[in-house]
């Protein structure tokens, strides 16, 4: 699966992207930011993410900005499978910070996540990084008052988590596209 949003191309990845992703994640404020990444991060890491399948119902997606030289890897999202349902994550490397990536992001795979049949996503940000919660909540993630330990490969340990919870409507007309008015979201599969 491919989508194209107003400025982003997301994309599955590729063994090639390794060295890209590598270079992008190889930041200890991105990566202990995550539950699931090491740290530090390794070329061996980075070659197992960049060649993992993709699960049907929990795709994730390397964020990449078109450009005129390219497309350049700027993160990745995703949707995880929990014992509840499913979690969304994401990055976006530190020097794309505070340029509404990750909210674009975040919201084109919300699109998408109703026609996976999804209709409850999960999604917790450590409380030390308060960005991750405004673009929950900019994405309609609500809070839901829970506050627990999470660990973090990164951290070696767990640190203070904030539970969201976003319910999802059916798409309309069994259509594949979706989003909130303004938003433009183009899903497009592979043949």
């Amino acid at each position: 699966m491919f989508i194209r949003s107003e400025r982003l191309f997301l994309r599955p990845g590729w063994p090639e992207d390794w060295a890209e992703l590598l270079a992008l994640i190889d930041d200890e404020s991105v990566v202990r930011n995550l539950a699931r990444a090491p740290w530090p991060y390794s070329p061996a890491d980075a070659r197992a993410f960049a060649s993992q399948p993709q699960a049907r119902r929990h795709p994730h997606f390397f964020v990449t900005l078109p450009g005129a030289t390219g497309a350049k890897l700027i993160g990745c999202v995703g949707l995880a499978e929990q014992e509840d349902g499913a979690e969304l994550g994401y990055w976006i490397a530190r020097q794309h910070w505070g340029r509404g990536y990750a909210t674009e992001a975040v919201r084109a795979v919300l699109a998408l996540a109703p026609t996976l049949g999804h209709r409850r996503l999960g999604a917790h940000h450590f409380l030390d990084n308060p960005a991750s919660g405004r673009v929950l909540a900019k994405a309609g993630f609500v809070p839901t008052g829970d506050v627990r330990p999470r660990f973090s490969l990164a951290r070696r340990g767990a640190a203070p988590s904030a539970a969201y919870v976003l319910h999802l409507a059916a798409p309309v007309n069994g259509g594949s596209e979706g989003g909130d008015a303004g938003d433009s979201v183009e899903v497009m599969r592979a043949a």
